[in-house]
């Protein structure tokens, strides 16, 4: 009986993860004493990162999606449809299309997904770059405007953590290149007290919105959008109106883990920081977007994460070996500051970031890797 690893999710992590195991246990598989499946629901995988530049139409959105099949080592299976409920006790998932799957170890790789309904009016008044049809559809706005109030807005939690100061940025350096600046009025919200999470973002975008003349109000968590009247309200009582309001809508993990019995408040994974192993579960593991762990939902998280996590698999599927590599929360994430320079952070679990002068050649490494991501994906680099 070959020992079986699950992978539900076909996102970055999940191709990840299912790659990297994949590639160090290629004999394994070859000999049937391993099987590793990973289960998805569309058959084309997504970069979301590319999304911020659909919206500038910096990138053709076709360009930012390939077969999920295409993505995967030859040795890993593919099944597409919507796993529904995880039964620990039985090792085994089931999907919605009727098929049962059992499994030794499961890693749940099951992302997040943006909740506009959780904000009264959100949907019929905002616009958004976190979904590729949201990004299409904010293009075509922009394209449309020739000046006027445009208000960002963020729910909590979310993910990537800076794209919104990287998308109000690049809306400054866009309305420049346009040579009409001075028709935008540009206003920034957070829903905390500075205009960051973090404090070395926060210090760096509000010198940078105070230099280019875009207002922050910080301590703004939306209450209710107003699409007929194009009010934004706030829970602490305060309005903006807008012309155009780009949101970034508050997120969920996947239905899964409420379904199945795993997952706490928000629908994420309690999870291990360092083993990656859902609580209560050795068999379990989460990984990327859905799990609690309070590190960004970011790209380079799911990487790093998955990297630990790959190793770890290996050693159980090929002999038993406990886990022995630990997460240290590592995180690197680029910052766009306009449409031709970019700055980033690198941190992890003891070490804060801090930001390095923004630059040219940040911003050409980070349209780099987004044509090297998909080699990444197939842990061939």
């Amino acid at each position: 009986m070959p020992r079986r690893l699950l992978i539900v999710g076909s996102g970055t992590a999940g191709l990840m993860v299912a790659n990297l195991t994949a590639r160090a246990l290629h004999a394994q598989l070859r000999r049937h004493e391993v099987e590793i499946t990973v289960v998805g629901e569309r058959e084309d995988y997504v970069y979301q990162p590319g999304f911020l530049y659909v919206a500038f139409d910096l990138m053709d959105p076709q360009n930012l999606t390939r077969p999920v099949r295409d993505l995967l080592d030859p040795g890993v299976q593919f099944v597409r449809d919507r796993a529904e409920r995880v039964d620990p006790d039985a090792h085994t998932v089931a999907l919605a299309g009727g098929q049962v799957l059992p499994y030794d170890y499961l890693v749940l790789a099951t992302g997040s997904q943006i909740q506009p309904q959780e904000v009264p009016g959100l949907a019929e008044g905002a616009h958004w770059f976190y979904t590729l049809d949201g990004a299409i559809r904010l293009r075509e706005a922009l394209q449309e405007m020739q000046g006027g109030r445009v208000v960002l807005a963020v729910g909590i939690p979310h993910k990537c953590p800076v794209a919104p100061v990287e998308f109000t940025l690049m809306l400054d350096a866009w309305a420049r290149g346009r040579g009409v600046r001075e028709r935008f009025d540009i206003t920034y919200t957070y829903p905390v007290a500075r205009a960051h999470t973090i404090p070395a973002v926060a210090e760096f975008a509000e010198k940078e919105f105070a230099r280019r003349d875009i207002a922050c109000e910080t301590f703004f968590n939306m209450e209710a959008v107003d699409p007929a009247q194009r009010v934004l309200h706030s829970q602490e009582g305060s309005d903006v109106p807008y012309d155009l309001l780009v949101a970034v809508p508050p997120h969920q993990g996947d239905a899964l883990g409420a379904a199945s019995g795993l997952a706490g408040a928000g629908n994420w994974y309690p999870t291990d920081r360092q083993l990656l192993r859902v609580a209560g579960h050795d068999d379990i593991f989460a990984v990327g977007d859905t799990t609690d762990i309070p590190v960004s939902k970011a790209g380079s998280v799911a990487h790093f994460e998955s990297e630990v996590l790959a190793d770890n698999l290996v050693g159980l599927l090929a002999d038993g070996r406990r886990p022995g590599h630990a997460y240290t929360g590592r995180a690197f994430c680029f910052i766009e500051t306009g449409l031709d320079e970019a700055t980033y952070i690198s941190f992890d679990f003891l070490h804060p970031p801090t930001v390095p002068t923004p630059s040219r050649s940040i911003h050409l490494f980070k349209t780099t890797y987004n044509q090297i991501h998909w080699a990444n994906l197939k842990a061939v680099i």
